[in-house]
C-alpha cells in the first residue's frame, strides 16, 4: 500500500537531567502520521544545529570548501559539521531506498518497516535471505539433477565457489554468512581482490568463480529478494588466452615414440585419438563402441552428445583415429564396459602427459585439453577444413566459441597468401602493372 504522507527528520533529542553540551541525534520517520524514532549513534552541540533543516550549522565561508592545501591541517569545527551532514545525507538516502525497496517488493510501507531496513533488520515476522544459504540450496538442486540437466563437474565447480565465498566472508567481514541485500560493488571488487591476491588465481579463473556468485544474485533478483543488480558497473570479462596446440611435427614425434611402459603408450594413444577427433576428455571417457557406426558417406563416424552442453557431435573417423580404435578392439576392459578406449582419470592422464612431453622433447605444458585445440588448428583448419565444419564436429553452438579454440597458424596464413599470389601472377591487374612504370 502506497502511503499518503511520508517524512523524515533529524533532530537533537533533549534528555531529562542531561547536563552535557552535546545531545544525541535521532532520526524520525513518519508514515501517514505514525512515527518511528531511532538513534543514529551520534551527538552534536545544540548551539551549532539548525532545527529547521535538521543539519549541523556550517559557516557560509567554509561551506562546501576544502582546498587541497588544507588536507593536512587538523579538522576545524566546520570540517566536523560538513562530515556530519554528509553522513546524515547518506542516512536520508538509505531511508528513501528502503521505502523504494518495500514498494517494489509489494510490501506495506510503514515507519516500522522502513526503520528496520535502515537498521539492517527485516520487518516483523520476516527473515533475511542469506547468500550462502541461497548458494547451498542451488547446489542441492544441481546435485539432484546430475545426469539429467547438469554434469558432475558443474556441482564440483559451484561447491568450490561456495567454499571460497565462505572463506572470503570470514576473511573480510568476520561473518559466517551475509544478507543478500548487502551485496554491492564493494563486495564484488573485494571478492575479486581476494581471489587474485590471497588465492593467487589468474584473471580468467577469478571471473569464472565470480560468475557463479552472480548467478546467485540473479536468482535473488528474480525472487524479489534484491531490488538492484549489484553487478552493475562491474566488468565481468575474460581476457583472451593464447591457446597452445601441437604442431604436425610434434604429433609425428609422439606417434613414432617407443615408450618403455605400457601405461605411457596407452595414454599417448588416447591423447592422439582426441587430437584426430576433437573429443574432450569427458566425452571420450563416456564414448561407447555402440556410438561408432556407419555415416552418410559409408565410412565410420562417431555419433555422440557433448557432456558439457548436451549438443550433438558427429565426427567422421580419420584413418589414424581408426588405427587407434583397432589397437584396442580386443581390450578386456573396453569389451566388458562397451568402451571405445581404456580411459584413466583426468588427473592421471595429465600427469602421464607431462612425462610423455619430456620423453618427446615437447616443451609445451601438455594437458589433455590441448588435444582438442590441436584438432581445431593443426588437423582441420590448417588443412583447409572450413571453420563451420570444424564447429559442427566440435559440438559448438556458435562460431564464436570455435574461434576461441581455433587459432589460425602462421603456416596456414602463408599458404593462403601464397595461393593468392599465384592467382594474381596468373591474371595480373593491368592498371597496377602499368602503374609500376617510371614517369617519363
Amino acid at each position: 500500500m502506497i502511503p499518503k504522507s511520508f517524512g523524515l527528520l533529524f533532530y537533537l533529542k533533549k534528555q531529562h537531567g542531561d547536563k552535557k553540551v552535546n545531545r544525541p541525534i535521532y532520526l524520525r520517520i513518519t508514515v501517514d502520521g505514525v512515527l518511528k524514532e531511532m538513534s543514529i549513534k551520534r551527538s552534536w552541540d545544540p548551539a551549532r544545529w539548525n532545527p529547521k533543516i535538521g543539519r549541523a550549522t556550517v559557516s557560509k565561508f567554509t561551506a562546501g570548501r576544502r582546498s587541497a592545501s588544507n588536507q593536512t591541517r587538523p579538522p576545524t569545527p566546520d570540517d566536523e559539521a560538513q562530515a556530519l551532514n554528509a553522513y546524515l545525507d547518506t542516512l536520508q538516502a538509505k531511508v528513501h531506498e528502503a521505502r523504494h525497496q518495500l514498494l517494489m517488493g509489494g510490501k506495506s510501507i510503514t515507519a516500522e518497516a522502513v526503520g528496520n531496513i535502515v537498521q539492517g533488520r527485516e520487518s516483523s515476522g520476516e527473515r533475511p535471505h542469506l547468500l550462502l544459504e541461497i548458494f547451498q540450496y542451488h547446489n542441492d538442486q544441481v546435485k539432484t539433477l546430475i545426469g539429467k540437466e547438469y554434469a558432475k563437474g558443474t556441482l564440483t565447480k559451484f561447491s568450490t565457489v561456495l567454499r571460497h565465498t565462505r572463506t572470503f566472508l570470514q576473511w573480510k567481514y568476520k561473518a559466517d554468512d551475509i544478507d543478500i541485500r548487502k551485496l554491492d560493488y564493494e563486495f564484488i571488487t573485494g571478492l575479486e581482490f581476494w581471489y587474485k591476491s590471497i588465492q593467487h588465481c589468474d584473471h580468467n579463473t577469478t571471473m569464472k568463480y565470480i560468475a557463479c556468485v552472480k548467478k546467485m544474485a540473479i536468482r535473488a533478483l528474480r525472487n524479489g529478494w534484491l531490488q538492484r543488480d549489484p553487478f552493475i558497473g562491474f566488468n565481468l570479462a575474460f581476457r583472451e588466452v593464447e591457446r597452445e596446440a601441437l604442431t604436425a611435427e610434434e604429433l609425428e614425434t609422439m606417434a613414432g615414440k617407443n615408450f618403455g611402459t605400457v601405461r605411457l603408450a596407452q595414454v599417448r594413444d588416447i591423447f592422439l585419438f582426441s587430437c584426430f577427433t576433437g573429443l574432450a576428455y569427458a566425452d571420450l571417457q563416456k564414448l561407447k563402441r555402440s556410438e561408432i557406426s556407419t555415416g552418410i558417406d559409408g565410412g565410420k563416424w562417431i555419433f555422440t552428445r557433448r557432456q558439457k552442453t548436451d549438443t550433438a557431435s558427429r565426427i567422421p573417423i580419420l584413418p589414424m583415429a581408426q588405427e587407434l580404435l583397432d589397437r584396442y578392439a580386443d581390450n578386456p576392459q573396453c569389451k566388458a564396459k562397451d568402451k571405445a578406449l581404456p580411459i584413466l582419470s583426468n588427473q592421471k592422464m595429465n600427469a602421464y602427459l607431462k612425462e610423455i612431453a619430456d620423453c618427446c622433447g615437447i616443451t609445451k605444458r601438455l594437458t589433455f585439453h590441448i588435444a582438442r585445440h590441436t584438432f581445431a588448428t593443426t588437423i582441420t583448419l590448417s588443412n583447409g577444413v572450413p571453420i563451420e565444419t570444424v564447429s559442427k564436429m566440435l559440438g559448438h553452438s556458435n562460431l564464436k566459441t570455435t574461434q576461441h579454440y581455433a587459432k589460425i597458424l602462421d603456416r596456414k596464413v602463408s599458404q593462403d597468401m601464397q595461393a593468392l599470389k599465384e592467382k594474381l601472377l596468373a591474371k595480373p591487374i593491368t592498371a597496377l602493372k602499368e602503374g609500376r612504370r617510371k614517369p617519363g
